[in-house]
């Protein structure tokens, strides 16, 4: 046993160090196998090429905006920008911005492992307490933790996204950030990740709901009526002394909100958003300031200028509407996502982990210009739910979903390019559409399920104890 348990680290960092070799093989090879240049891919907010070319109008003096090219933060054209130009002799000139994408996957990997650990812990520490399992080193309970990570490591959009050279990875690596701090309660680091994933991005700013669930209330869990439930069967099984009456008295049916700990995360996001305006302003001195970047960056997405396309719903739907219509339709779409926010906090609340993870998986569909990393991002996050979805349905028709839609979608942009009709283009999109549809009401419903059958069991035990209670008192 002591054997296996030190085996299993070991197994863990060899496929890890595999994954990032593997990396290093694919990024080695000139012109990124074509991959900067795919639709799934690169976006107008996250292509490399067009990174280059805002950071070679704003070293021309011009407005890297000039030209309705690059639409990204001024922050990173400021980091990546320099690595751009850069050259080693003998090497692929994307050699540099390569290698922080993948230094930027390694470090997702990590704090996902961590975020895992915890949610491990605090899985086996609320399976033990409601009598599910009699030990701290149950075999059921699995490593999430290492699961997540290298899953994230060998998902195929991973890897895609950083040979690419597609900026996904350090938008991925931010959210993650933000979702380590939370749940190590460390509340900087929380804020940080949440303000950088939101400047680098606008839709990671739902996230900042389930943070301050977690902040409030600490990691997932049952809901508490099921501990009370617990207690109760404890009680009644128990002898009724005054002891145990006085216990159940002072049983409480709500956790405390830890309302000081949001007031100093909302205070570090504060200080952060700040920090980064005034580097920001800094940046765009002389081109306009902090106007023309809410514009080109903020407004780009929420507009939909661009309508090239992509694996979203916008772009070919606003292709056909009338202009009359445009703003409506805009204001519709991007409601869609907030409408749907509250309902599901107020359903999800003690599990505000999976409430991050269907908020990232919603905002995955009905973002303005959707790529394969953020696919890559929730389906690594589903990871960490491991132990509860363990009994998802229709697993293997998911999976020959997503197949499809790797298999499908480079054939259909080759019939786009070459047989000019952006219809084949649009077919691999409604697939990819109806199988994340799928999937996420799948996730959905096997943690409302399982919430059910627990929250049932529970009752029956007490029913059932206090039917026996009954029985033995009409006896005597």
């Amino acid at each position: 046993m002591a054997e296996e348990q030190k085996t299993k680290p070991c197994r863990f960092w060899i496929w890890a160090l595999t994954s990032v070799f593997f990396r290093l093989i694919l990024i080695s090879f000139k012109g990124n196998l074509n991959l900067s240049s795919r639709p799934e891919v690169s976006t107008p907010l996250t292509s490399i090429r067009r990174l280059a070319e805002g950071y070679w109008l704003k070293q021309a003096s011009m407005s890297p905006y000039a030209g309705s090219m690059y639409h990204g933060s001024p922050l990173l054209l400021s980091v990546l920008g320099p690595l751009t130009v850069q050259r080693i002799k003998g090497q692929p000139s994307h050699l540099l911005c390569s290698l922080v994408f993948v230094i930027a996957d390694i470090l997702s990997a990590m704090l996902l492992r961590g975020i895992g650990q915890k949610l491990q812990m605090a899985y086996g520490l609320n399976a033990r307490l409601l009598g599910f399992l009699k030990s701290s080193r149950d075999k059921v309970i699995l490593p999430c933790g290492d699961i997540a990570a290298l899953v994230y490591l060998w998902n195929p959009f991973t890897i895609v996204s950083c040979v690419g050279l597609s900026t996904s990875p350090i938008e991925n690596l931010a959210v993650i950030l933000a979702l380590y701090g939370a749940v190590t309660r460390r509340v900087p680091l929380a804020a940080f990740g949440l303000v950088m994933a939101t400047h680098l991005s606008l839709y990671p700013a739902t996230l900042a709901i389930p943070i301050i669930i977690l902040l409030g209330y600490g990691l997932d869990a049952p809901p508490i009526k099921l501990f009370l439930q617990t207690r109760s069967v404890e009680n009644e099984k128990s002898s009724t002394s005054t002891v145990s009456k006085q216990a159940k008295s002072k049983q409480t049916t709500r956790l405390p909100f830890l309302w000081k700990t949001v007031v100093h995360f909302l205070f570090w996001v504060l200080l952060w958003s700040l920090y980064v305006l005034v580097l920001c302003a800094l940046s765009l001195n002389k081109y306009g300031g902090l106007e023309e970047m809410f514009k080109r960056t903020y407004g780009f997405i929420l507009s939909i200028e661009d309508l090239s396309p992509n694996i979203g719903v916008f772009w070919y739907f606003f292709a056909e509407v009338f202009d009359f219509f445009r703003n409506f339709f805009l204001i519709v779409f991007h409601v869609n996502i907030l409408f749907m926010l509250l309902p599901l906090a107020i359903r999800l609340k003690h599990r505000p982990c999976f409430l991050a993870f269907i908020y990232l998986a919603i905002s995955s569909i009905l973002k303005s210009y959707p790529s394969v990393g953020d696919s890559a991002l929730y389906l690594s996050l589903w990871a960490l739910f491991v132990n509860e979805l363990v009994d998802m349905k229709f697993s293997f028709f998911l999976f020959c979903g997503y197949l499809g839609i790797s298999l499908l979608s480079p054939v259909m942009h080759n019939l786009w390019i070459w047989r000019v009709s952006s219809t084949q283009i649009y077919n691999p999109t409604l697939h990819i559409i109806a199988t994340k549809c799928s999937n996420d009401h799948n996730y959905f419903w096997i943690f409302h399920y399982r919430a059910q059958e627990t929250q049932i069991s529970t009752l029956e035990t007490l029913l059932a104890t206090r039917a026996f209670r009954s029985f033995l008192w009409l006896r005597a």
